[in-house]
């Protein structure tokens, strides 16, 4: 593992593993990924091999783009942005995405940009003491379910849908 994150490991950042599981169970068509990880990356990347999904992960951190290029295939993208605007996520209907991307603040612009072109949204770092930080409660209002989910003493993942009920996944 390279240096830069051993120093930074923190094992919260594996929290959404058990919410990805289920949302992608949950649904159809292409996955997207903003801001590449550790976990997510590898996870994502399995599960829609196996189901013959498209992927698209988007990433503006030099040293996390070139970390996970490797999984880059023909069914998974792995794109360096230098600005969010530019990422080309409006123009797709997606099954699902995964938002868990720097800077902070960018966070609920891309939410806005996907509500209306997403089945299922899944935020990271959505505890209320993160709020602050995010501005999750800004997006909450334009959907119609919202369903937190928790490890104890780790990061919350919270699912976004107007579709149906995420707590009955």
């Amino acid at each position: 593992m390279p240096e830069f994150l051993i120093k930074k490991y923190n094992p919260s950042w594996g929290s959404h593993i058990p919410t990805l599981l289920k949302v992608f169970s949950a649904s159809v068509g292409p996955v997207l990924e903003l801001g590449t990880g550790l976990f997510s990356t590898p996870l994502l990347h399995a599960l829609c091999m196996d189901k013959n999904r498209t992927l698209v992960s988007y990433e503006s951190d030099p040293a996390f783009f070139a970390l996970l290029e490797k999984f880059v295939n023909e069914l998974h993208q792995i794109k360096l942005v230098e600005d969010w605007d530019s990422a080309d996520i409006d123009n797709i209907h997606w099954g699902m995405a995964f938002i868990d991307h720097k800077p902070e603040d960018r966070r609920i612009v891309d939410v806005k940009r996907l509500a209306g072109n997403c089945d299922y949204i899944i935020i990271h770092d959505s505890e209320g003491r993160q709020n602050s930080h995010y501005h999750y409660d800004l997006i909450y209002p334009l959907f119609k379910y919202r369903a937190e989910f928790a490890i104890r003493n780790y990061a919350h993942t919270t699912i976004l849908t107007n579709l149906k009920d995420p707590k009955k996944l």
